[in-house]
């Protein structure tokens, strides 16, 4: 095996380690979508540039794995009776292509094999599509012009070579390829050298091969996938490409976040031949979602050229993602979405079920829509860059989705504290279990409409939360998660006061909430609070309903409800026990 050569997961120039696996704890329901098989128990396709050797690794890489081996364009010939240079002189490339795609087609939807392809098979958007669809593990073997021309040179088995300078025809198609080859699962770069050697490599890159999980949110036709893994940035123009109408975006980000991701991300985008239209930051921080910046934004990517098919990618936090998808949901009457969450707080909850929107002065989210991504890519590798404040804060709506979903509660008190020191493995169980829950909501009850539960339960602990963070001004002395953390300590104050559950939950959530880091209660911020403008605030919350206050409450872990009537006095007494004055 040569030092030199270089074996990459999809767009990353180096081997990835697998993923850890999760920490242990119960598996909340709904039922997880099922793990990708073993790469030696999934069809393996190579892909490639002609010459680049894909018959000869791929005989011996079956043997190797046990599988069988399959030639498409031997079977092509096969169906059609005649060799390919004559079906392309007879018939056109079209013709061919779509027979092609035919008969990769049937035999992805056999037992598994290796599937060698012709150089043009994965240009073809419906064959990639019919080779992600059949589960099976495409490999791009990448190779130099240098060691592809000798092998292709005076050879009358390649129609598209016949009577043509190699080497143009090479660049030409090089040109026109590589940037499709890139959204296979794996790429091997190949040198001159033996082809056992170039399978040893082949075999190491499936061997360690550990696809990202993927967590469908059931809508339809605007259904969409949450990618969760690491990587994901290097990945991105592979991953987004086939959720995409055109291969063109626009950018929005904040400063702090550019500086630490978009670099990875622009080349995992230009690798896959996305055009970056445009590349905007705004100031971090809550401030950044109002009208003006808004406005600013629309501005300046109207000036920079988009149009109804450029979509508009979100990468940062909540900011970003509610600022931008309001952007694409209101631009030209409406672009496509795509979120690339960078703190655990978006990646858990608001990349996920199109909520979008910015703050006005009577409070937060107040303008609005709902505009749904078209993918969601959580690269859980990013939030090792997060501050240690930004990583509880983002916790605190971990914890309301455990106490709305009651297994992944049990695990919060048990290993939540390792997610907020910031182990791989906590964390990634906690970005999966958020999202298969919210998830699961999301597609029962897109809009909020449920009369009773529905979507509307997401909002545990965030009818006191908002009213906090307004009346501290979006100034970042509280941060978002941390006004929802004192939030569902007040709900469940709340709940023991109405009877409506054990007396001793109100303790046990406080006490896990400090646990971590996070205030749990009004007292454990350094500043008070006058109870009219808290009761002002909540008065014009969204779930608010006949002018009554609506709040969603606990009877306990995984049993919560939306309570509407709440007695505005007993509101009141609870604040004011906690230090809020009036």
């Amino acid at each position: 095996m040569l030092p030199s050569a270089t074996v990459s997961r999809n767009l990353s120039l180096t081997i990835v380690p697998p993923a850890a696996p999760p920490a242990p704890g119960p598996a909340p329901a709904p039922a997880a979508t099922p793990v990708p098989a073993p790469a030696a128990a999934r069809a393996v396709v190579l892909i490639g540039m002609p010459g680049a050797g894909k018959s000869s690794i791929g005989k011996r890489l079956a043997q190797r794995l046990g599988l069988p081996f399959r030639d498409a364009d031997t079977e092509i010939e096969a169906a059609a009776g005649q060799p390919i240079t004559e079906i392309f002189a007879r018939y056109g490339e079209p013709h061919f292509r779509e027979g092609e795609r035919r008969v990769i087609s049937r035999l992805l939807a056999g037992p598994p094999v290796v599937l060698a392809t012709g150089g043009g098979a994965y240009a073809d958007a419906e064959t990639r599509r019919a080779i992600r669809e059949a589960g099976a593990v495409a490999v791009w073997l990448r190779c130099a012009l240098p060691v592809l021309l000798p092998r292709v040179s005076g050879r009358a088995t390649r129609p598209m070579f016949l009577n043509q300078d190699p080497v143009e025809v090479l660049r030409r198609l090089m040109a026109a390829r590589h940037h499709l080859y890139a959204e296979a699962d794996l790429i091997v770069d190949c040198l001159d050298e033996n082809p056992e050697a170039t399978t040893d490599r082949v075999q190491g890159a499936l061997d360690g091969f550990s696809p990202p999980a993927r967590l469908p949110v059931g809508l339809g036709a605007r259904g969409y996938d949450v990618v969760v893994g690491e990587g994901l940035l290097a990945r991105a123009g592979a991953l987004l490409a086939p959720a995409l109408p055109a291969r063109r975006l626009a950018i929005l980000s904040d400063a702090s976040v550019a500086a630490l991701h978009l670099p990875a991300l622009r080349a995992g985008l230009e690798e896959a031949g996305i055009e970056i239209r445009a590349s905007l930051t705004v100031p971090p921080g809550e401030a950044s979602k109002g009208l003006a910046t808004y406005g600013s934004v629309l501005e300046d990517m109207l000036a920079a050229g988009i149009d109804r098919g450029t979509a508009v990618l979100a990468l940062g936090g909540g900011v970003v993602g509610d600022l931008a998808g309001f952007v694409a949901a209101t631009a030209l009457r409406g672009l496509p979405f795509v979120q690339v969450p960078t703190t655990l707080l978006a990646q858990v909850d608001s990349s996920v079920g199109g909520k979008t929107g910015i703050n006005l002065r009577a409070g937060k989210n107040l303008a609005g829509a709902f505009h749904q991504p078209r993918i969601v890519l959580a690269d859980t590798g990013v939030l090792a860059t997060l501050p240690p404040r930004e990583l509880r804060a983002g916790y605190a709506e971990v914890a309301k989705h455990g106490l709305l979903q009651g297994p992944l509660w049990t695990w919060c008190e048990a290993e939540g504290a390792k997610a907020v020191a910031g182990d791989p493995a906590a964390l990634r169980h906690a970005v999966m279990e958020s999202c298969r829950l919210k998830s699961a909501v999301v597609a029962a009850d897109e809009r909020e409409e449920s009369a009773e539960g529905g979507r509307a339960l997401l909002n545990l602990g965030h009818t006191f939360g908002h009213a906090i963070e307004a009346e501290c001004g979006y100034d970042g002395s509280l941060l978002h998660g941390e006004g929802v953390a004192i939030g569902l300590g007040l709900a469940a104050r709340l709940s023991g006061l109405l009877g409506l559950c054990d007396p001793d939950l109100p303790g046990r959530v406080e006490a896990h909430l400090r646990a971590v880091g996070l205030p749990a209660r009004l007292g454990d911020l350094p500043r008070r609070f006058a109870l009219e403008a808290l009761m002002r605030r909540m008065r014009k919350d969204k779930k608010v309903r006949d002018g009554h206050l609506r709040f969603v409450l606990l009877r306990g872990p995984g049993e919560a409800l939306t309570q509407e009537g709440v007695d505005p006095q007993i509101v009141e007494a609870l604040l004011r026990a906690e230090g809020a004055l009036g």
